[in-house]
Protein backbone atom coordinates (compact mmCIF):
# COMPACT_ATOMS: atom_id res chain seq x y z
CA UNK A 1 0.00 0.00 0.00
CA UNK A 2 1.40 3.51 -0.99
CA UNK A 3 2.01 6.34 1.18
CA UNK A 4 -1.11 8.09 -1.03
CA UNK A 5 -3.32 5.32 0.67
CA UNK A 6 -3.41 6.53 4.00
CA UNK A 7 -4.89 8.88 6.31
CA UNK A 8 -3.05 11.01 9.12
CA UNK A 9 -4.51 11.00 12.55
CA UNK A 10 -4.53 13.93 14.65
CA UNK A 11 -1.96 13.09 16.47
CA UNK A 12 0.36 13.08 13.46
CA UNK A 13 0.64 9.21 12.64
CA UNK A 14 -0.42 7.62 9.72
CA UNK A 15 -2.65 4.99 9.39
CA UNK A 16 -3.44 2.78 5.90
CA UNK A 17 -6.37 3.41 4.48
CA UNK A 18 -7.76 0.17 4.54
CA UNK A 19 -7.27 -2.68 7.24
CA UNK A 20 -7.41 -6.46 7.83
CA UNK A 21 -10.14 -7.65 10.63
CA UNK A 22 -9.74 -10.97 12.20
CA UNK A 23 -13.03 -11.62 14.11
CA UNK A 24 -13.61 -14.92 14.95
CA UNK A 25 -11.17 -16.19 12.66
CA UNK A 26 -8.24 -18.23 14.84
CA UNK A 27 -5.81 -21.09 14.63
CA UNK A 28 -3.40 -22.05 11.62
CA UNK A 29 -6.18 -20.48 9.11
CA UNK A 30 -5.90 -17.49 10.83
CA UNK A 31 -2.16 -16.82 10.20
CA UNK A 32 -2.34 -18.52 7.01
CA UNK A 33 -5.21 -15.66 6.17
CA UNK A 34 -2.57 -12.49 7.62
CA UNK A 35 0.04 -13.71 5.26
CA UNK A 36 -1.88 -13.64 2.09
CA UNK A 37 -3.16 -10.16 3.15
CA UNK A 38 -0.07 -8.60 3.88
CA UNK A 39 1.51 -10.21 0.74
CA UNK A 40 -1.65 -9.04 -1.21
CA UNK A 41 -0.65 -5.18 0.42
CA UNK A 42 -2.79 -5.13 3.63
CA UNK A 43 -0.50 -3.47 6.06
CA UNK A 44 -3.30 -2.41 9.07
CA UNK A 45 -4.33 -6.01 10.99
CA UNK A 46 -6.91 -5.29 13.44
CA UNK A 47 -7.42 -7.60 16.64
CA UNK A 48 -8.83 -7.37 20.22
CA UNK A 49 -8.22 -9.09 23.13
CA UNK A 50 -11.83 -11.05 23.18
CA UNK A 51 -11.29 -12.05 19.81
CA UNK A 52 -9.00 -14.53 21.24
CA UNK A 53 -6.65 -14.49 18.50
CA UNK A 54 -3.72 -12.16 19.48
CA UNK A 55 -1.38 -15.04 19.56
CA UNK A 56 -1.93 -15.96 16.18
CA UNK A 57 -1.58 -12.80 14.76
CA UNK A 58 1.46 -12.05 16.61
CA UNK A 59 3.14 -15.53 15.05
CA UNK A 60 1.78 -14.24 11.92
CA UNK A 61 3.86 -10.54 12.58
CA UNK A 62 6.67 -12.38 12.98
CA UNK A 63 6.76 -14.70 10.28
CA UNK A 64 5.50 -11.59 7.72
CA UNK A 65 8.67 -10.92 5.84
CA UNK A 66 8.63 -7.25 6.47
CA UNK A 67 9.49 -5.14 9.53
CA UNK A 68 7.17 -4.56 12.32
CA UNK A 69 7.82 -0.73 11.37
CA UNK A 70 5.59 -1.41 8.01
CA UNK A 71 2.81 -3.19 10.36
CA UNK A 72 0.32 -1.32 11.93
CA UNK A 73 -1.42 -3.65 14.46
CA UNK A 74 -4.51 -2.66 16.28
CA UNK A 75 -6.03 -4.51 19.58
CA UNK A 76 -8.79 -3.66 22.16
CA UNK A 77 -9.51 -3.18 25.76
CA UNK A 78 -12.17 -5.71 26.60
CA UNK A 79 -15.49 -4.47 28.65
CA UNK A 80 -13.78 -6.03 32.40
CA UNK A 81 -10.78 -4.59 32.15
CA UNK A 82 -11.52 -0.32 32.46
CA UNK A 83 -10.23 -0.77 35.94
CA UNK A 84 -7.18 -3.11 35.05
CA UNK A 85 -5.90 -1.31 31.80
CA UNK A 86 -2.11 -1.54 32.74
CA UNK A 87 -2.53 -4.88 33.09
CA UNK A 88 -4.49 -5.77 30.12
CA UNK A 89 -2.77 -4.02 27.81
CA UNK A 90 0.38 -6.39 28.82
CA UNK A 91 -1.27 -9.04 28.42
CA UNK A 92 -2.13 -8.11 24.71
CA UNK A 93 1.56 -6.86 24.46
CA UNK A 94 2.58 -10.72 25.47
CA UNK A 95 0.59 -12.13 23.07
CA UNK A 96 0.95 -10.30 19.95
CA UNK A 97 4.78 -10.74 21.15
CA UNK A 98 5.41 -6.87 20.22
CA UNK A 99 6.85 -4.11 21.98
CA UNK A 100 4.07 -1.59 21.14
CA UNK A 101 0.77 -1.52 18.84
CA UNK A 102 0.25 1.55 16.75
CA UNK A 103 -3.43 2.03 17.58
CA UNK A 104 -5.28 0.60 21.23
CA UNK A 105 -8.82 0.96 21.69
CA UNK A 106 -11.73 1.15 24.24
CA UNK A 107 -13.60 -1.91 22.92
CA UNK A 108 -17.20 -0.67 24.61
CA UNK A 109 -17.74 2.42 26.81
CA UNK A 110 -20.11 -0.25 28.80
CA UNK A 111 -21.80 2.98 30.23
CA UNK A 112 -23.48 1.27 33.13
CA UNK A 113 -19.67 0.34 35.20
CA UNK A 114 -19.35 4.56 34.79
CA UNK A 115 -15.24 3.97 34.18
CA UNK A 116 -14.39 4.14 30.76
CA UNK A 117 -12.92 8.02 30.73
CA UNK A 118 -10.80 6.27 33.71
CA UNK A 119 -10.03 3.59 31.12
CA UNK A 120 -9.10 6.98 28.46
CA UNK A 121 -7.29 8.32 31.26
CA UNK A 122 -4.81 4.96 31.45
CA UNK A 123 -4.81 5.04 27.58
CA UNK A 124 -3.09 8.07 27.45
CA UNK A 125 -0.58 7.20 29.89
CA UNK A 126 0.21 4.35 27.65
CA UNK A 127 0.31 6.98 24.92
CA UNK A 128 2.58 9.05 26.71
CA UNK A 129 4.57 5.97 27.42
CA UNK A 130 5.28 5.42 23.82
CA UNK A 131 3.88 2.05 23.76
CA UNK A 132 0.77 2.87 22.61
CA UNK A 133 1.63 5.20 19.42
CA UNK A 134 -2.51 6.38 18.78
CA UNK A 135 -5.19 5.74 21.19
CA UNK A 136 -8.86 5.51 20.38
CA UNK A 137 -11.92 4.19 21.39
CA UNK A 138 -14.68 1.60 19.34
CA UNK A 139 -18.56 1.98 19.40
CA UNK A 140 -18.77 5.21 21.15
CA UNK A 141 -21.81 7.26 20.46
CA UNK A 142 -21.02 11.20 20.10
CA UNK A 143 -22.01 11.99 24.18
CA UNK A 144 -19.76 9.18 24.95
CA UNK A 145 -17.07 11.09 23.17
CA UNK A 146 -17.97 14.79 24.52
CA UNK A 147 -17.23 12.98 28.10
CA UNK A 148 -13.89 12.06 27.73
CA UNK A 149 -13.41 15.58 26.00
CA UNK A 150 -14.35 17.21 28.64
CA UNK A 151 -12.79 14.94 31.50
CA UNK A 152 -9.12 14.88 29.96
CA UNK A 153 -9.38 17.29 27.07
CA UNK A 154 -7.94 14.74 24.76
CA UNK A 155 -10.16 13.21 22.03
CA UNK A 156 -9.93 10.31 20.51
CA UNK A 157 -7.52 9.68 17.24
CA UNK A 158 -10.38 7.00 15.95
CA UNK A 159 -13.73 5.75 16.56
CA UNK A 160 -14.55 2.12 15.12
CA UNK A 161 -18.34 2.17 14.31
CA UNK A 162 -20.43 -0.41 12.56
CA UNK A 163 -20.69 1.29 8.84
CA UNK A 164 -21.60 0.21 5.62
CA UNK A 165 -24.04 1.13 2.98
CA UNK A 166 -27.31 0.16 4.75
CA UNK A 167 -26.07 1.55 8.54
CA UNK A 168 -24.08 5.04 7.72
CA UNK A 169 -24.23 6.85 10.98
CA UNK A 170 -23.81 10.23 8.81
CA UNK A 171 -24.08 13.11 11.69
CA UNK A 172 -21.63 10.90 14.19
CA UNK A 173 -19.21 10.18 11.38
CA UNK A 174 -19.72 13.71 9.91
CA UNK A 175 -18.80 15.39 13.38
CA UNK A 176 -15.81 13.26 13.58
CA UNK A 177 -14.46 14.06 10.20
CA UNK A 178 -14.69 17.82 11.66
CA UNK A 179 -13.04 16.99 14.45
CA UNK A 180 -10.12 15.17 12.64
CA UNK A 181 -11.25 12.03 14.22
CA UNK A 182 -10.71 8.96 11.67
CA UNK A 183 -13.89 6.77 11.51
CA UNK A 184 -12.73 2.99 11.35
CA UNK A 185 -15.86 0.65 9.64
CA UNK A 186 -16.62 -2.72 11.45
CA UNK A 187 -18.14 -4.95 8.88
CA UNK A 188 -18.03 -2.49 5.80
CA UNK A 189 -19.69 -5.48 3.45
CA UNK A 190 -22.89 -5.56 6.02
CA UNK A 191 -21.97 -8.58 8.42
CA UNK A 192 -22.21 -10.80 5.07
CA UNK A 193 -26.21 -8.99 4.46
CA UNK A 194 -26.74 -10.80 1.00
CA UNK A 195 -28.94 -7.86 0.27
CA UNK A 196 -26.61 -5.17 0.32
CA UNK A 197 -24.23 -7.36 -1.84
CA UNK A 198 -27.16 -8.30 -4.43
CA UNK A 199 -28.45 -5.07 -4.25
CA UNK A 200 -28.80 -4.10 -7.99
CA UNK A 201 -27.43 -0.47 -7.94
CA UNK A 202 -24.34 -1.54 -6.70
CA UNK A 203 -24.14 -4.69 -9.00
CA UNK A 204 -24.68 -2.43 -11.57
CA UNK A 205 -22.18 -0.30 -10.96
CA UNK A 206 -19.97 -3.08 -10.51
CA UNK A 207 -20.56 -3.94 -13.93
CA UNK A 208 -19.85 -0.50 -15.15
CA UNK A 209 -15.89 -0.65 -13.49
CA UNK A 210 -15.23 -4.38 -13.67
CA UNK A 211 -15.08 -4.43 -10.07
CA UNK A 212 -17.46 -7.22 -7.01
CA UNK A 213 -19.85 -5.34 -5.76
CA UNK A 214 -17.83 -5.14 -2.15
CA UNK A 215 -15.45 -3.36 -4.02
CA UNK A 216 -17.64 -0.34 -4.61
CA UNK A 217 -18.78 -0.59 -0.74
CA UNK A 218 -14.74 -0.59 0.16
CA UNK A 219 -14.00 1.97 -2.59
CA UNK A 220 -16.98 3.96 -1.43
CA UNK A 221 -15.93 4.07 1.85
CA UNK A 222 -12.42 4.80 1.09
CA UNK A 223 -13.99 8.38 -0.55
CA UNK A 224 -15.22 9.31 2.23
CA UNK A 225 -12.05 8.82 4.03
CA UNK A 226 -13.90 6.03 6.25
CA UNK A 227 -11.08 3.05 7.24
CA UNK A 228 -13.14 0.04 6.33
CA UNK A 229 -11.50 -3.65 7.49
CA UNK A 230 -12.69 -6.58 6.09
CA UNK A 231 -12.66 -10.17 6.88
CA UNK A 232 -12.17 -13.42 5.10
CA UNK A 233 -10.56 -16.44 4.92
CA UNK A 234 -10.55 -16.85 1.33
CA UNK A 235 -7.93 -15.72 -0.49
CA UNK A 236 -9.51 -14.77 -3.94
CA UNK A 237 -11.84 -12.22 -1.68
CA UNK A 238 -8.57 -11.16 0.33
CA UNK A 239 -7.02 -9.81 -2.88
CA UNK A 240 -10.31 -8.45 -3.84
CA UNK A 241 -11.20 -6.70 -1.16
CA UNK A 242 -7.72 -4.47 -1.13
CA UNK A 243 -7.88 -3.64 -4.80
CA UNK A 244 -10.12 -0.81 -4.98
CA UNK A 245 -7.40 2.10 -5.68
CA UNK A 246 -7.16 1.70 -9.46
CA UNK A 247 -11.14 3.33 -10.09
CA UNK A 248 -12.85 5.88 -8.94
CA UNK A 249 -16.74 5.99 -8.20
CA UNK A 250 -18.98 9.10 -10.10
CA UNK A 251 -20.72 11.78 -8.22
CA UNK A 252 -24.05 10.02 -9.15
CA UNK A 253 -22.87 6.61 -7.98
CA UNK A 254 -21.30 7.99 -4.71
CA UNK A 255 -24.91 9.98 -4.18
CA UNK A 256 -26.70 6.56 -5.04
CA UNK A 257 -24.45 4.88 -2.66
CA UNK A 258 -25.05 7.59 0.02
CA UNK A 259 -28.89 7.01 -0.17
CA UNK A 260 -29.08 3.26 0.63
CA UNK A 261 -28.90 4.23 4.61
CA UNK A 262 -31.65 2.07 6.08
CA UNK A 263 -30.00 2.21 9.83
CA UNK A 264 -29.74 -1.48 9.47
CA UNK A 265 -27.08 -1.63 12.39
CA UNK A 266 -26.55 -4.99 13.68
CA UNK A 267 -24.58 -4.38 16.67
CA UNK A 268 -25.34 -3.28 20.45
CA UNK A 269 -26.35 0.39 21.18
CA UNK A 270 -23.26 2.16 22.57
CA UNK A 271 -25.46 3.72 25.52
CA UNK A 272 -27.06 0.71 26.61
CA UNK A 273 -24.75 -2.32 26.05
CA UNK A 274 -23.22 -3.42 29.50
Amino acid sequence: MSDLNKLTLIDGNEIPAVGFGVWQSKGDALITAIQCAIESGYRLIDTAAIYGNEAEVGDAIKMAGISRENLFVTTKLWNDRHDDVENAFNESLERLKCDYVDLYLIHWPVSGQGKFVDAWNSLIKLRDSGRVKSIGVSNFSLKQIHQLESATGVIPAVNQLQIHPFNQQRELVDWQRSKGIITQAWSPLGHGNENLLSDPGIEAIAKKHLKKPAQIILRWLYENKIVPLPKSGNPTRIKENIDIFNFRLSPQERLFMDELDRGFNVGNDPESFN
